[in-house]
């Protein structure tokens, strides 16, 4: 798992236009399969990985195995979000991830 750069650029202009929910349980508003398949029928496979931090380079590149560590409902950046990446990504010794997370959270956080 290595850091998707495309996402954090992605959040990060997100997080600039104000387009984040500060105040949520992420475990309620994380897109459900259902959600991502129909952003999917509307949108490529960049334009998904773009909503998650993590890329498995292992994995085939269409497909969602290949995306981990979600921080957004495809319209939004959660802050609750990404915390659950920052945190997920220092359990799993990403310290890539979980920088990037990180300096996500201070822009939020500002």
């Amino acid at each position: 798992m290595k850091l998707n750069k495309e996402a954090v650029q992605h959040a990060k202009s997100l997080i600039h236009d104000g387009k984040v929910v500060k105040d949520s349980d992420w475990s309620k508003q994380q897109p459900s399969a259902d959600e991502e398949n129909k952003f999917l029928k509307n949108h490529d496979w960049d334009a998904y990985g773009e909503w998650y931090l993590g890329i498995d380079t292992d994995e085939n590149k269409e497909t969602k195995g290949r995306h981990g560590f979600p921080y957004g409902d495809f319209k939004k950046v959660y802050r609750d979000g990404v915390i659950a990446a920052k945190q997920r990504a220092a359990q799993n010794d990403y310290s890539d991830i979980e920088k990037a997370a990180d300096e996500l959270l201070e822009m939020i956080d500002k």
